[in-house]
This record gives structure tokens, sequence and C-alpha cells, in this order.
């Protein structure tokens, strides 16, 4: 008996002591940082600043793996379903950790139970573009022309933001704009480029230059002050929009049951990169602004956003699908 209870404590203790080990030796291989968008929009150019700073802090290489496609579902399950190791990490925007759960009917993850939150990122700022074949000079113009001419508007969408964005503008210009699905945001500035979508809500990221060139038109900013790389442009609520109402964020998450001494080391080591100032600098400019947390104020914060865009898709009069 004395042997097999031996036997037991040190099976015990040695089941304790894996993830403290695992801990202690992390990382000793490159880390995954997945992504739901496509390259070179303005979250995977946040990404590739922060995990280079992170690859010289924490000694490993910090990878910037894109997996679009599902609104975000597919990097989602991808991340959910990985082992708790320390080598997999989603950076999710609100889309697939809100629109995903709350506007599908069987969600392949719970943005709650499935994750382990690490730290908030930031938030984005989008702006309302329309391409160069569009007469309208202002919101104004832009809400009549749809309202005279329906179906003859298409409109870009490639998250939560800009599909609620456009049941609003829907519902104020009382017209039919023809929604038109995309993977992520650079597809879809693409075409309005191109001139076969004539609007959406994109971030400084992807058109800040074709802005400043003349290739889009900027209209309105889905900010409570004017912006300052673009002064001129009135906010949502100046220029007659309803303004969004929950936050337009991107977080750092692991899978479930990482371990604790992993999810905090990660949390110093992106909250570290995130206040340097040349980052900051770099970051800024792409018209994202940075934000960290703790793993306790994520958690805290997703619950919150989940109320608020509950409410937000249900006064829209989105349904699950």
């Amino acid at each position: 008996m004395k042997k097999i209870l031996l036997h037991s404590l040190v099976a015990v203790c040695v089941a304790l002591a894996a993830p403290w080990a695992m801990a202690q030796s992390w990382p000793t291989k490159p880390i995954r940082i997945v992504l739901q968008f496509p390259p070179s929009g303005s979250t995977d150019a946040v990404a590739r600043i922060l995990a280079q700073s992170m690859t010289a802090s924490l000694g490993q290489t910090v990878l910037v793996e894109n997996r679009p496609g599902a609104d975000g579902a597919i990097a989602g399950d991808h991340v959910a379903k990985a082992e708790p190791d320390g080598y997999t990490f989603f950076l999710a925007s609100n889309t697939p950790m809100m629109q995903v759960p709350l506007l599908k009917k069987n969600p392949p993850y719970d943005p709650v139970k499935s994750f382990t939150p690490v730290s908030l990122v930031g938030r984005y700022i989008y702006v309302l573009v329309t391409g160069p074949a569009v007469q309208a000079q202002n919101v104004n113009e832009l809400l009549t022309y749809a309202r005279d001419n329906p179906g003859k508007l298409n409109y870009g969408s490639y998250s939560g933001v800009t599909q609620l964005m456009h049941t609003r503008i829907k519902q104020v210009a009382k017209a039919d704009l023809n929604l038109i699905n995309y993977k992520g945001e650079a597809p879809a500035i693409a075409d309005i480029l191109g001139g076969h979508v004539q609007l959406t809500f994109a971030t400084p990221a992807s058109t800040l230059q074709h802005i400043k060139e003349g290739k889009l038109k900027a209209m309105a900013m889905l900010l409570p002050s004017r912006y300052s790389q673009l002064p001129n442009v009135p906010t949502a609520q100046e220029a007659g929009l309803p303004q969004l109402p929950a936050a337009t964020w991107a977080a750092l998450f692991g899978p479930a049951k990482l371990p604790r001494d992993i999810t905090l080391r990660m949390n110093k080591e992106l909250n570290l990169a995130m206040a340097k100032p040349e980052i900051r600098d770099r970051i800024d400019k792409l018209g994202f602004d940075l934000a960290g947390s703790t793993p306790a104020e994520l958690g805290l914060f997703v619950q919150d956003q989940l109320g608020a865009w509950g409410k937000a898709f249900a006064d829209a009069g989105l349904q699950p699908e």
C-alpha cells in the first residue's frame, strides 16, 4: 500500500510540475500569431510590426499566419482547437469574437470558454470611403443618391463593423444597398478602386494614401472627434450617420487552458512592445489606436462587448443565420 501511495504521489507531483516546467522553458520554438485577415490589411500590418519586436525580446521567431474566411471563424476555430502550449495565438478583431458567436446559429467556438485572454491590443479607426466614379461629395448627397437609385450601389463588407454599418446606413437612408462580402479589407478596397464596389468603411492603413491621391473620397469617420490625419472629414455624427454603439477592437487570445505563466509572459512582452515609442509611431500612422490590458481586464472587456454587440445587432434587426 505504501508503494502504491508513493507512486501515486510521484505521479501527481509530475503532473503538477509539468505546466510549471513548460512555462519555465517557454519558448523553445517559433510562435504563431494567427489572423483572420489576408495579408496587406491594417491588422496584418499591426501584427507584423508587433511580431518583429517580440521576436527580439522572446528570443524565438514570432510568425504571422493568415487564415482568412468565414468572418474569422476559420482562424478562430483553428486556434481554439490548438494545443494550449504557448505556440499558437489568435490576434482577433471583434468580428470573430462577437459576430460569429452572436450571428451564427452553430458557431464553432465559444468566445469565452474556448480561449484564454492575453491582452487587448487596441481599437480600430474607420472611415467611410467611396470610389472615384461616385458623384456624391458628402454623406447627404450619397444617401440621397442611394435612395433615388435603389440597388445601384454596391457596399463592400468584410467584418462585423462593416456589416452592422451597412444595415444602419440602409435604415437611415431608407435605401437598398447591395451587400458584397469579402474575406478581408484589402480585396474590398481593391474592388472599390476598380469600380466594382462603390463604398465601404475601412481603416486608414488601407485608404489614407488613396484618399490623399484622390483615388478614394472620405465621407465620414467612425470616431467621437475628428481624426488628425484627415481633419476636414466629419465624424459620423456630424455627417448625419448613426455612431457605432459598440467598440471596434483587436486583442490577443490563446487556446483555452493556456498555462498562466505563459499567458502572463506573453502579456508582458506584448505590452512592452506596444509601449515602445517607435512602435507606437509606426502603428499610429496606420490609423490604429494601441491599448493594452491585463488578461483579467480583457476577459471582462469581452463579456461587456458581447452585451453591447448583441444589443447592436438586435437593434439593427440582424438575426443568427
